[in-house]
């Protein structure tokens, strides 16, 4: 497959959706995490992932596995998914959604320096200072306090340097491999990490590692997890062909805002003035980039054209 360029607007509006979507999925993931055992959550997600990309991945006659490199990169990135969805389903049954998510938000820098020191992207001072700004708006909104989660805070920092990881290889074949065919490829080699540990007998009530009958009603509710979870991460893979993992972490912030949108609407956490102050600086912040990406794309010269051809 030929390299796709770099289309930096693009990569930001995918990550955009990415953050409108992505927070639906968690706040489904907590309400069914006292009611649905924490493997059988995961397979949801990879289940959909595999019934949703695989069809559009062979309509589109896109190859799963274009080399061995891809196959062994598309592999390492399902099992990271995997331990994040897992690390993050976990942190929600124990943590408010607004401060799950905001103690995880230290992933964009991770992902700064990773993008610097591993990919040889280049980070100028404004994107840094965007950073900056976006985690201090997202300080201001939940106020995250170790002090107060105890232990169970590790676990988003967890998530955080899973998918800090999981992003870096996702750009790294993000221009080889479509993202519907990644999306179904990590599903196809996750499954089958995945249905081995239902045989494991994890003490529980009920063990995370059991399958329990649902009633319709949360049968629609993983349905919903399942989608969302899907489409969401299609837009994040999207995004990283597009665009380097340098340029769309200060977007990730966005983030921060629709989850407090949301546990506000759903578990009734209300934003206090300060965090209404971090709302808006975060959300600041993210313009700001989306504002300069497209200046810069405009300020790129044409191509010069070669030497006539004699």
């Amino acid at each position: 497959m030929s390299a796709t360029p770099d289309r930096p607007l693009l990569g930001i509006l995918l990550m955009l959706g990415f953050c409108c979507v992505i927070p639906f999925s968690d706040a489904l993931a907590k309400l069914l995490g006292g009611q649905v055992p924490l493997l059988q959550l995961i397979l949801v997600r990879y289940v959909a992932q595999a019934g949703l990309f695989l069809p559009l991945a062979l309509m589109m006659g896109t190859v799963l596995f274009p080399s061995r490199r891809a196959t062994l990169l598309v592999f390492i990135r399902g099992i990271l998914q995997i331990l994040g969805i897992g690390t993050m389903f976990t942190a929600l049954r124990l943590l408010p959604l607004a401060d799950a998510v905001a103690i995880a938000f230290v992933m964009p820098f991770i992902m700064l320096i990773l993008g610097k020191y591993v990919l040889g992207e280049e980070v100028g001072p404004r994107r840094l200072s965007a950073c900056a700004v976006g985690f201090c708006g997202t300080l201001m909104v939940v106020q995250p306090s170790f002090v107060e989660v105890g232990a169970a805070a590790f676990l988003p920092l967890a998530v955080a340097l899973i998918f800090a990881v999981f992003m870096l290889v996702t750009r790294l074949i993000a221009k080889e491999v479509a993202p519907a065919a990644m999306q179904a490829g990590s599903a196809l080699l996750g499954l089958p990490v995945l249905l081995p540990l239902l045989l494991l007998d994890i003490p529980g009530d009920p063990s995370p590692t059991a399958l329990v009958a649902v009633p319709p009603g949360t049968a629609a509710l993983l349905v919903a997890l399942g989608i969302t979870g899907a489409v969401g991460h299609l837009m994040m893979t999207a995004s990283l062909r597009f665009a380097p993992s340098a340029t769309l972490a200060p977007m990730q912030y966005l983030e921060i805002p629709m989850a407090t949108l949301i546990g506000w609407l759903i578990f009734r956490e209300l934003p206090d003035g300060l965090a209404l102050a971090g709302i808006a600086l975060t959300i600041a912040s993210g313009l700001y980039i989306v504002a300069r990406e497209r200046g810069l794309s405009r300020a790129v010269p044409p191509t010069p054209p070669g030497p006539p051809v004699v």
